[in-house]
């Protein structure tokens, strides 16, 4: 899983597919397409993923960056409940700041929260106190109208039971082999390390999770072999056809890269991480079943339905022991699956 939007999600503000989202570059609000599609997406994130009822207090977290999002959701949740919030401050200098107390003090006091900003606070004080004191919520980090649009504009009832049908077959594995024609052949141990499903549906008191969801994931304790990524990766975004990036693995580090720009984002990472910039970090599979084709966003991509994606980078956060200033997730779109030596059947889109 990661947390990483177009423009980045890591506490350090390192880039995420290389690709500002509309608006950046000038500090100006995001320039809204088609206002029916994000009502839409909005609805199924109050509606679906949260389920907020009549008289939950419900608020929804903004800067003036993404704000027209946040607005859109702030008028589906008045279709919920009558107290409903939207709290707008300026965005954060970069990813992982907190937000000001008031923010703070806001999450803490709701039932439920929605927070879709330019900067994420994912992994902010502000956010894990919210959700300590029981509130149930979703971030939406560096959230564009395309990842808002295509990654809500689905049945996240089907991906939750996609995520569970998926966890039954991998859980408990100890090995998974990689392969793909582009040239991918890579095998996981997984030792004791659990599998995690992020589902999108946030119904508990305290439940978290990240917007657009849709994924199963695990961190590895090593690996070994090859991946060829053909789909999105950083700093390109959306590889072009016959564009790919090989990454060689050896005792769950990288040893080699064949992108002369990814190699040196990950160079420049170990100055200050050293090895740990070269740990493999994840596997992923993608189980977001509205999610057909790739836009060039990391954290709408990883979702899509069938896809394999990789990182590495800090795994800490989803159960390794790895902490580093990068999380780079590369996504593989023919991929095959073996579990324990036998191949299995990998969710498809329902468009």
């Amino acid at each position: 899983m990661t947390d990483t939007p177009d423009d980045g999600d890591t506490d350090t503000g390192t880039d995420g597919d290389g690709h500002a989202p509309a608006g950046d570059s000038r500090g100006d609000p995001l320039d809204i397409g088609d206002p029916n599609a994000v009502s839409r997406a909005a609805r199924t994130a109050i509606e679906d993923c949260l389920a907020v009822e009549a008289g939950e207090t419900c608020v929804v977290v903004t800067d003036d960056r993404r704000e027209p999002i946040g607005e859109a959701i702030y008028d589906a949740a008045l279709g919920a409940t009558e107290d409903a919030t939207i709290v707008t401050y300026p965005p954060g200098p970069q990813h992982g700041a907190e937000p000001p107390e008031p923010v703070a003090a806001a999450l803490r006091a709701a039932d439920c929260f929605l927070a879709p900003t330019s900067k994420s606070i994912t992994h902010t004080r502000a956010r894990s106190a919210a959700t300590d004191e029981e509130a149930r919520g979703a971030t939406l980090p560096g959230i564009t109208e395309e990842v808002f649009t295509v990654g809500l504009d689905a049945d996240y009832a089907a991906i939750a039971e996609a995520c569970e049908s998926m966890l039954e077959t991998v859980s408990g594995a100890d090995e998974v082999r990689v392969t793909s024609p582009q040239g991918t052949d890579i095998t996981f141990e997984l030792g004791d390390r659990p599998w995690n499903d992020d589902t999108g549906i946030v119904h508990d008191p305290g439940a978290f999770s990240n917007l657009p969801a849709g994924e199963v994931f695990v961190s590895p304790v090593s690996a070994e072999g090859t991946y060829v990524v053909d789909g999105t990766i950083r700093p390109h975004g959306r590889l072009e056809p016959g564009h790919t990036v090989t990454i060689d693995v050896a005792d769950g580090r990288l040893t080699a890269i064949s992108d002369d720009a990814l190699r040196s984002e990950v160079e420049a990472a170990a100055e200050t991480a050293g090895d740990a910039a070269y740990n493999l970090a994840e596997l992923g599979i993608g189980t977001n079943l509205g999610v057909a084709d790739l836009v060039g966003s990391v954290l709408l991509d990883e979702k899509a339905a069938g896809t394999v994606h990789i990182a590495f980078g800090d795994d800490a956060g989803i159960g390794g022991d790895v902490e580093a200033p990068i999380h780079m997730d590369g996504i593989l779109t023919e991929p095959t699956v073996y579990v324990d030596g036998e191949e299995i059947e990998l969710p498809t889109p329902e468009r």
